[in-house]
């Protein structure tokens, strides 16, 4: 299972605590984390994934692999900028956003837009015409957001399983 975990490339320290024990968890359940590969929230998401033994992969804005923080396992070069986060969204079968700014908004709008779950902690929220939506389903914790996570990658690879057959 592959879970993108997204956020700033700044953040707070309670964002980095959460993203740290995101990482840990999905790792703990067996599941990828994909990130962009750089600082913040994408730094401790994959720290807490590798203190479990998991597997990070890094979708890079730029050219060079070195760029990627040292908890990334596969550095995914890209040379296109923000244009990557399109790929962070779509790689993930469900995506986790942990606070973030508008490169986090940007991503989150492209997991919808494909019909990927999105589990919100602290993150952006939709309204339309004055009324509030609820595309992202909000998580109470970190805990919480893995395992909203991973229960929505799997019904959705369910889904994807019932419409092949």
């Amino acid at each position: 299972m592959f879970i993108s975990v997204i956020g700033g490339s700044q953040c707070s320290h309670e964002e980095a605590v959460w993203a740290e024990e995101v990482g840990r968890g999905l790792a703990m359940n067996g599941a990828t984390v994909i990130c962009g590969g750089l600082g913040g929230v994408m730094e401790a998401a994959c720290r807490g994934a590798k203190s479990s033994g998991g597997r990070t992969i890094g979708i890079l804005p730029g050219d060079l692999r070195e760029s990627a923080n040292s908890c990334v396992d596969i550095p995914i070069v890209t040379g296109i900028g923000y244009a990557r986060n399109s790929i962070v969204a779509k790689s993930g079968e469900a995506v986790i956003a942990i606070g973030g700014s508008y490169g986090t908004l940007s991503e989150i709008a492209y997991a919808l837009q494909c019909g990927i779950p999105v589990i919100g902690l602290d993150t952006w929220s939709f309204s339309r015409n004055g009324k509030e939506r609820d595309d992202i389903i909000i998580a109470q914790g970190p805990k919480d957001a893995v395992e909203k996570a991973l229960s929505a990658a799997r019904a959705s690879a369910a889904k994807r399983g019932a419409a092949r057959a």
